[in-house]
């Protein structure tokens, strides 16, 4: 594909099976400019990328030519949803065509029950020429574009019942007994129910998308010199400041200036419990306010918000084809042609073998309406649109279908550390105090030093201070040494926290045992400071920081090797650091690749693609690991990272919960195995259905309803991806709600 294209995506109205899709994909591949193509018989929509000189008018005239209604679907529009009235019309539609069908039926409860031929001629060519008359109009553009669908098959079989039963008529008046017109209005009424579940099955695969796009809120409430005013969303920009009230939908992203209340992103991140926010956090639109007003500065708006990111990925990996569905689209490109043929060779073998006409007619017809390729088309897709829906409820966006089949055979997760398994912020990992000093105390006092310093270490003090409830001081003439800490003045002495460069400087000498331990820490990754008497140049404790490894990602870790999927560490962190972590989470030390750099991350994938017999995954949310992601057969964002980690990524969390990870594996195998499920069914259906018919065994009756029935099963099973649950573990955490994790040593 070309550097410069463009993406147009049309409804496709008129489509009935695989052919069908097969034949729109055809005409528009012809249309000069046009690079790929992609459509989609589920959502009935056709994805189109082509150069820019290629028209909307073009590709539309294209799709019309070959006998299908097609409109431009406009960027960001919510989807359509089926008018009622036309849901109505279709169930009217089938129950006049069901009372039409019944009194033709009834005579097979005994000859009592059996109309007039000649009203038996009026109620069965009603329901074949009136209620299947969408049936004839389908047939008709296929044939005109020389080619075969559904429609085709369902029109010749019940024409051939119909026009026997005419000449049954003619050739034997006043014989009600060898007439068949309830075989072509009964395949008729079955297969227009079967259509109509079949749609009404179809629904409820968009409902990720319907549920995503209802979160986008009309109006947001802005306020500027003037006060308070409600205005169209489409007339927010970028800086204004958006009110939101405890109930209300966030209408924009943003970051919170004032106020402090909790949002549920539930339905955006698949978080479980409410985030707490205060300012300078983020808000993302369509999530709800909790317990407070707040003001968002907008950050996003339209097509760039979170929100709508999100609805494009979920439509983009919908609208998209599974590698599977080629062997789909091989089948259907020759399956009508051949049904076709095998019911010309029924119809002969019977009557060369000395059956009558009207018998050899009626297999030839039961093996032309058994013989219909919806479910086969309608196999990948419906389970796509599942999978993908249940992801995305859950927390994780799969960018297209590819990913989506490639992620059930991955066999190792490369993970970054910082920011992926670990919190991704320095966090007090262990206090040791000198003799005589009370641990609440010494936190207390370096609390108070740290307290009005907006270092990171600083900040992790004084969090782990809070959190233990450690006494309060007061502090005053607190300065920045550059390059070795901060002093203060705290309970009438002078207190220091520093490295111990400024320790040797100040030639206090700390305890053996806190300078073993010092080592000891350090060995393990962290960073050392220490709290000094300035006063009587003492050590009174040492503080060392970390990057704490995340509640859930031993859990995540567990769960990757119960489903077979070795856990590797790639991070450009030391060895020490690295090795503590992998420690802690279960990670066998050959599994540890530290002191990375990002380049060198990309080598250290494709060394691992080399030697598994399987896909390799990387996990990470920096820039520095957009070329491993890149380079991964499948990359799996955080969502809490960069966008140009999302945008290597085939996946993205919306959580930053590694958890997810196998989350997204085990839907991954769950579609694949639904998808497999299917087309046998599918395949199976049709290889024994049809030498049954073509034998006499099935009855055209029988046929249309295995037929109508083969479609809506195909459809159900897979909605039963949407019964998906999250394992326990992938629950709401300390972390993602905004508190502090210490953790000891």
């Amino acid at each position: 594909m070309s550097d410069v294209s463009k993406t147009a995506e049309f409804a496709v109205g008129g489509m009935t099976c695989a052919s069908c899709v097969a034949r729109v994909e055809k005409v528009l591949t012809r249309v000069p400019g046009v690079e790929r193509v992609s459509v989609n018989l589920a959502t009935e929509k056709a994805t189109v990328h082509a150069a820019p000189s290629v028209t909307d008018d073009q590709l539309v005239a294209a799709i019309t030519k070959a006998g299908y209604e097609a409109t431009p679907i406009v960027p960001e529009a919510p989807l359509a949803a089926t008018s009622s009235s036309s849901r109505q019309g279709e169930l009217i539609a089938v129950i006049v065509s069901a009372l039409f069908t019944l009194p033709l039926v009834l005579p097979m409860f005994g000859p009592a029950f059996m109309p007039d031929m000649w009203v038996q001629l009026w109620l069965a060519s009603v329901v074949q020429f009136v209620l299947g008359a969408r049936f004839y109009v389908g047939a008709w553009h296929a044939v005109r574009a020389k080619a075969g669908n559904m429609d085709l098959l369902v029109a010749l079989g019940t024409s051939a019942a119909w026009g026997l039963s005419v000449y049954q008529m003619a050739a034997h008046p006043g014989d009600s007994m060898h007439l068949y017109f309830e075989a072509s209005a009964v395949v008729i009424t079955l297969v227009r129910f079967g259509k109509w579940l079949e749609a009404r099955a179809k629904r409820q695969t968009t409902d990720a998308i319907r549920a995503l796009n209802a979160l986008r809120p009309d109006k947001a409430r802005i306020r500027d010199a003037s006060g308070e005013r409600e205005i169209a969303l489409a007339d927010v920009r970028v800086g204004d400041t958006a009110i939101v009230r405890p109930g209300e939908r966030v209408p924009v992203d943003g970051i919170v200036r004032e106020g402090r209340t909790h949002i549920d992103e539930s339905l955006i991140t698949g978080e479980s419990l409410p985030v707490a926010k205060e300012p300078g956090a983020r808000a993302t639109a369509g999530s709800i306010n909790g317990e407070g007003v707040i003001a968002i500065e907008t950050t996003a708006i339209g097509a760039e918000t979170t929100l709508a990111r999100i609805i494009r990925l979920v439509e983009s990996a919908q609208a998209e084809k599974a590698p599977i569905q080629r062997l789909v689209d091989r089948v259907s490109a020759v399956f009508v042609p051949a049904i076709l043929a095998i019911a010309l060779v029924t119809l002969a073998g019977w009557l060369v073998h000395g059956a009558s006409v009207e018998t050899a007619l009626l297999n030839a017809v039961a093996v032309l309406v058994i013989a219909c390729p919806c479910a086969l088309g309608l196999a990948t897709p419906a389970a796509i649109m599942a999978g993908t829906g249940v992801a995305a409820r859950h927390g994780v966006l799969i960018k297209d279908a590819e990913a989506l089949e490639l992620a059930h055979r991955i066999k190792v997760v490369a993970f970054d550390k910082t920011g992926t398994l670990t919190v991704g912020r320095p966090a007090v990992t262990a206090l040791e105090v000198a003799p005589e000093v009370h641990r609440h105390e010494a936190l207390g006092l370096a609390a108070a030093v740290q307290r009005m310093s907006d270092h990171p270490l600083a900040r992790a003090v004084v969090a782990a201070a809070d959190e233990a409830d450690a006494p309060r001081f007061e502090a005053s003439a607190a300065s920045a040494v550059a390059g070795r800490g901060v002093e203060a003045h705290v309970a009438s002495q002078r207190l220091a926290i520093g490295s111990g460069r400024w320790l040797d400087e100040l030639n206090a000498q700390a305890p053996h045992d806190l300078a073993a331990r010092a080592l000891e820490l350090e060995a393990q990754g962290n960073t050392v400071s220490w709290l000094i008497d300035m006063d009587h140049a003492r050590v009174l404790a040492l503080i060392a920081f970390g990057d704490t490894v995340k509640p859930t990602a031993r859990a995540a870790i567990e769960r990757l090797a119960s489903m077979g999927v070795q856990s590797v560490l790639v991070t450009g962190d030391n060895a020490g650091s690295a090795a503590s972590v992998a420690k802690a989470l279960g990670i066998a030390p050959q599994d540890v690749h530290a002191q990375v750099l990002p380049d060198d991350k990309a080598r250290v994938i494709t060394q691992l693609k080399a030697s598994t017999d399987g896909v390799v995954a990387m996990a990470g949310d920096g820039i520095n690991d957009a070329p491993a992601l890149a380079a991964a057969d499948i990359g799996i964002a955080m969502a809490s990272g960069t966008d140009v980690a999302i945008e290597a990524a085939g996946i993205t969390l919306m959580r930053g919960d590694p958890v997810l990870v196998a989350d997204a594996i085990d839907i991954s195998r769950r579609t694949y195995r639904k998808i497999q499920q299917n087309l046998f069914w599918a395949f199976v259906y049709n290889l024994i259905g049809i030498p049954l018919a073509a034998f006499g065994l099935l009855d055209p009756m029988f046929a249309g309803a295995a037929m109508a029935f083969s479609s809506v099963s195909v459809v159900t099973n897979a909605l039963l991806l949407r019964t998906w649950r999250a394992q326990a573990g992938s629950v709401a955490t300390d972390e993602r709600l905004g508190k502090p994790i210490t953790r000891p040593a």
